[in-house]
């Protein structure tokens, strides 16, 4: 539990199309530190990222682009046909990912931040976020919700949103772990999120 001296360390998570991120960007303007482990992966993977020359020593010059960060549509197809090179590339960013996380948050606790919000898109698939959060928010929706969202972002068919959801948690897990649900259905307005994410920092001290 969280002291008065002790910020709130929360995750938030949700799956795609949920509104995660908009959800975090508002508990930012709230006051809450925000720690996004995607944005850091493609800062140390982009242009003089602290991963590119392990990656460019281990997978070669045609995974690095012309900018000198990865170039993450090889990357992805050499993923896809070689699991393995996934995990090579995973040894190499997730240290320095969690590396960066823990800078950040002593830069919180130094500067007495009340609320550090940890967006983690697979909180609910690691089993290594319990110990260390104090509590987790899941932004929720209908699994439509979801489909026509994100078709209407992205331009992807149904089938292909519906593989990316395949490879996330269902819904109901996600709810399982969750000790507070922000509802974000599409009949949702952003000033009823709004609302919802303000009675939440409230919860947590903001």
């Amino acid at each position: 539990m969280a002291t008065s001296r002790q910020p709130w360390r929360v995750g938030l998570t949700g799956g795609i199309g949920s509104g995660k991120s908009t959800v975090g960007q508002m508990l930012a303007a709230l006051g809450a530190v925000l720690i996004d482990a995607d944005q850091i992966s493609r800062e140390v993977t982009g242009p003089g990222g602290a991963a590119m020359s392990a990656i460019q020593s281990t997978f070669g010059d045609a995974y690095v682009d012309a900018s000198g960060a990865l170039d993450r549509a090889r990357m992805r197809q050499l993923a896809f046909s070689q699991p393995e090179a996934r995990s090579q590339l995973e040894a190499i960013v997730h240290p320095l990912v969690a590396l960066h996380s823990e800078q950040r948050i002593e830069q919180a606790l130094q500067a007495g931040a009340g609320l550090i919000v940890h967006d983690i898109p697979l909180l609910t698939e690691s089993g290594r976020w319990a110990r260390q959060l104090d509590a987790v928010v899941v932004v929720d929706c209908t699994e439509q919700t979801q489909i026509a969202r994100v078709m209407h972002r992205s331009g992807l068919s149904a089938e292909a949103v519906q593989g990316i959801m395949a490879s996330q948690a269902t819904r109901s897990a996600r709810r399982a772990v969750a000790d507070v649900v922000i509802a974000n259905e599409a009949h949702c307005t952003l000033q009823q999120l709004q609302a919802e994410v303000r009675q939440v920092a409230t919860l947590f001290g903001l």
